[in-house]
């Protein structure tokens, strides 16, 4: 073989070692290029999954904060549409980067529809609150109105009783004298014929003038009231009560006095009696005495 054919050969030789060479370090550089590609477009498969979940977590706690039932159904749509979303991009293959842009795209649509509901919720609790405030002021004000009024009510209720007690009739004096049968003061208990009840009603110009019935009350020192009749009753606080002995006046305002008698029919207990004395179903007066043996 000649030297030149020879040089031939080995320089073709050569060069084909070199593509080869060169062959396999470029298939290797670009399988290596693939692999970077794939977990690139894998990695971006999981950041979009987190953002799609991260997406329904925020749809899921607005839509527990609702009470608008129409915007409610709204948000629960695009809610159910972000799980359907992520379903699919869960199974769809990192390497379908049409599908993954795709699903990129909705997000952002979605995201854009949930900042819209967001500013209608924050709108709605804005104004929830602020209506909110205005129930409760309404509400501090009519408790204020009414505790004004209860407050009114028992100030009249207060100056009635006020004036109701400043018109009443009071006996101011009292003096109980027991008589003999000569009709003149004894202090031998067993000469006592009469109890002679001498009381002054005093001045009150706030009384309505005209008749008053005065009934008195003798009540012996073991609590029982001297009656001359069973029928002897008169009204005071929603029942009737017994009496001794009553008396017609004509009260025109002016102090006055009076006398009552007592007949002595029974054995008179000793001790301490008391007389109350009543006019217009008010106890005017109430006084004790003392009858000894």
């Amino acid at each position: 073989m000649k030297k030149s054919t020879l040089y031939i050969l080995i320089a073709l030789l050569a060069l084909t070692l070199a593509a080869a060479v060169w062959f396999f370090i470029d298939s290797r550089r670009t399988q290596e290029e693939m692999q970077e590609m794939v977990e690139q477009m894998t990695f971006e498969k999981e950041q979009l999954e987190e953002e799609y979940e991260d997406l329904a977590i925020q749809f899921d706690g607005y839509g527990q904060n609702i009470r608008n039932d129409s915007l409610a159904e709204k948000l629960a749509v695009e809610q159910q549409r972000v799980q359907d979303l992520l379903e699919e991009l869960r199974i769809t293959k990192a390497t379908n980067a049409r599908r993954i842009a795709e699903l990129k795209k909705e997000l952002a649509t979605v995201r854009a529809v949930m900042v819209q509901y967001v500013h209608q919720i924050d709108s709605l609790d804005r104004t929830n609150k602020r209506l909110t405030r205005e129930n409760e002021e309404v509400r501090q004000q009519y408790q204020q109105v009414s505790e004004k009024a209860t407050q009114l009510e028992q100030e009249r209720t207060r100056l009635t009783e006020v004036v109701s007690r400043a018109s009443m009739m009071e006996v101011t004096a009292f003096k109980m004298t027991p008589l003999n049968k000569h009709d003149r003061k004894t202090s031998s208990y067993n000469k006592i014929q009469k109890l002679q009840i001498d009381f002054t009603i005093g001045k009150n110009i706030t009384t309505e003038p005209g008749m008053k019935t005065v009934y008195l009350r003798l009540v012996r020192p073991d609590g029982e009231v001297m009656q001359k009749r069973e029928t002897d009753m008169f009204p005071f606080e929603n029942s009737r009560i017994s009496f001794s002995l009553s008396q017609d006046i004509e009260y025109a305002g002016e102090e006055m006095s009076s006398t009552l008698y007592w007949p002595v029919e029974e054995i008179l207990q000793p001790g301490t009696w008391n007389a109350d004395f009543f006019i217009d179903g008010n106890l005017v007066g109430s006084f004790p005495f003392t009858i000894k043996k």
